[in-house]
């Protein structure tokens, strides 16, 4: 009788204000008789992702809530804005799985939701979902399930059953409901049941409950009982619309109302008809696209279309942090509150779906203190969208030659300089694939609130081994920043990047870009500048005028010559003889 527990949700408590604190809390809400906000409703829909442990927007644009909570044995659970509670009755004998909710990575078929589905919570026996403080009327209730335990394989773990009953606000809905069964014996396949109740107390109860019928040990114990991937309760509006039990009524027997009826019916028919065959081939050939990213990059965290409408306010052009050769970059706020950076390809870019794939399959595969962080990627929508970290200090570029209020004295140069080498030397030999970036310039690399420098923008790298010396490649990249034996051979090797470093860290230094064509015909091209005061021994005059402090205190040069004399180490060879062999330049760390 020690380890005895009890449920007791759903019982017929009399609670009223001076006792209400007898009952731990959120189990006054969960009560037959008194329910919370009982004659005060708050609310007339929601929806809840079951084992979901982030906040999900559905293709039905509905916010599905996570459902985390560990509900072992006799236990329940009601979220703190008091707007749904759940509860488990039940307990899995000889079996590891505690928590009662289940996980797979797989994709789902029959559905635009796969992601609600990776997820599902079971219960040994009794099951239930309360929502709270619902307005009274007419609603529709939609529940999702999946089955991604038992495989349609022709294993002896297939021939597993799951078999319960379905109930709503008491009233049974299904008996011997079987998941598989539903989809012709299909694993990860979404099955959907929607019912039209009466809501008369401000509360609905959907009660999923196993009477002892399929298997109890296949394929091992505690993965029997009713099981849930989603659910969500909407309200019908006050004319009926969507009620599947209204109905329209005509009498009249007129040719021409009939005749019209019948024009309209065909009409609507076909639209619907190539409405279906529009829907069905775009819903394939995002699973084509998500297999064919899958396969490239194991799973990235796929965000819908939705989520990416809703934190950019709708793309809003007051969140535009900048544009580029691919299109827009959009500020955003996640459902979790996370401030992002939405890069968004435009139909119009030259970044076609090779580069995207590449893009994400790089970032996605290293991990650098100076390489931007991805956060992942949505692919449902006509322009693909690339989810980065949000860096509050914008690009390189901008914080150079940009009209900005920020102070780059020469230590923090020196380290932005210090920094971006050190990504590149983790992406030429660190990381556990070498890649060459291909497009370092001052416009890729973005600074934190810290003015900590970070690589972006991976559409054009490439990938190599150890033993190869060199890549014969297109020429791809920025004019002024391609090294002269990749720009005319197409020979590629990490040394493209070490020449493309040396240009920007000239540019950090000047202050200036590489070509200014507002100069004299002398100084227009920063390299052939810098080379001829470089050789004139006159190297100082190339600094920007606002070091000041580093042209007037030689003990400052003296300990700061590295970044100093960098960009010649980095470009020297080049530059003297554009032809030579490219091994002869050094890699900067």
């Amino acid at each position: 009788m020690n380890n005895l527990q009890v449920n007791l949700v759903w019982n017929n408590f009399g609670i009223d204000n001076s006792n209400n604190s007898i009952l731990p809390s959120g189990l006054n809400c969960l009560q037959r008789d008194t329910p919370c906000f009982i004659g005060s409703p708050h609310q007339s829909s929601f929806a809840v992702d079951s084992g979901g442990s982030r906040p999900i927007r559905g293709s039905d644009n509905s916010i599905y809530e996570p459902d985390d909570a560990s509900l072992p044995v006799a236990s329940y659970y009601v979220t703190n804005s008091t707007r749904w509670g759940v509860s488990n009755i039940g307990r899995f004998m000889d079996s590891a799985n505690g928590s009662y909710i289940i996980y797979t990575s797989r994709r789902f078929t029959n559905t635009l939701d796969s992601e609600l589905f990776q997820t599902a919570r079971m219960s040994p026996s009794s099951l239930r979902y309360f929502g709270i403080g619902l307005k009274n009327g007419m609603y529709s209730v939609v529940l999702q399930f999946a089955e991604i335990f038992f495989p349609d394989d022709q294993t002896w773990k297939s021939v597993g059953k799951r078999i319960f009953n379905i109930y709503i606000q008491g009233d049974l809905k299904e008996t011997d409901f079987d998941i598989k069964k539903q989809t012709n014996g299909k694993s990860y396949t979404a099955v959907q049941r929607q019912y039209t109740v009466e809501v008369t107390n401000n509360v609905i109860d959907i009660h999923l409950f196993w009477a002892g019928k399929g298997t109890c040990c296949i394929p091992e114990q505690g993965f029997y009982g009713p099981s849930i991937s989603a659910l969500s309760v909407s309200s019908y509006d006050s004319n009926g619309e969507g009620d599947p039990g209204s109905q329209r009524n005509s009498t009249s027997s007129r040719t021409g109302l009939v005749v019209g009826v019948v024009v309209c019916v065909a009409i609507l028919g076909f639209l619907a008809l190539a409405g279906a065959i529009v829907w069905r081939q775009k819903r394939r050939r995002l699973e084509v696209e998500m297999e064919e990213l899958f396969s490239i990059v194991g799973r990235p965290n796929i965000f819908s279309y939705g989520e990416m409408k809703s934190a950019t306010d709708s793309f809003s052009d007051s969140n535009i942090l900048g544009r580029g050769g691919y299109g827009p970059v959009y500020k955003g706020k996640l459902l979790d509150g996370r401030i992002v950076a939405v890069k968004q390809l435009s139909s119009t870019s030259h970044q076609g779906k090779k580069e995207f794939m590449t893009e994400i399959a790089t970032i996605s595969a290293v991990q650098h203190r100076n390489l931007v962080k991805l956060h992942g990627c949505c692919i449902d929508s006509k322009t693909p969208l690339l989810v980065y970290e949000y860096l509050e200090q914008g690009s390189l570029d901008q914080a150079i030659f940009g009209k900005t209020d920020l102070n780059l004295d020469w230590r923090t140069r020196f380290e932005i300089c210090i920094g971006i080498a050190r990504g590149l030397a983790y992406l030429h030999e660190e990381s556990s694939m070498r890649i060459v970036h291909r497009d370092i310039k001052a416009s890729n690399v973005l600074l934190d609130a810290d003015l900590n420098p970070k690589i972006s923008d991976f559409g054009l790298a490439r990938h190599y081994k150890d033993s190869m010396t060199h890549l014969n490649t297109g020429v791809a990249g920025t004019l002024g920043y391609l090294a002269p034996e990749y720009a005319m051979m197409g020979h590629l090797t990490e040394k493209a990047d070490v020449f493309a470093f040396g240009v920007v860290a000239l540019e950090i230094l000047a202050g200036r870009r590489n070509f200014d064509d507002s100069l004299e015909e002398d100084e227009k091209y920063l390299l052939g500048c810098a080379w001829y005061l470089h050789e004139s021994q006159r190297t100082l005059e190339l600094l920007d005028s606002k070091l000041i402090e580093f042209a007037t205190r030689k003990k400052l040069r003296d300990s700061s010559m590295l970044l100093f004399f960098a960009p010649w180490a980095c470009l020297s060879d080049a530059h003297r003889c554009p032809r030579s062999c490219p091994c002869s330049r050094k890699t900067t760390r």
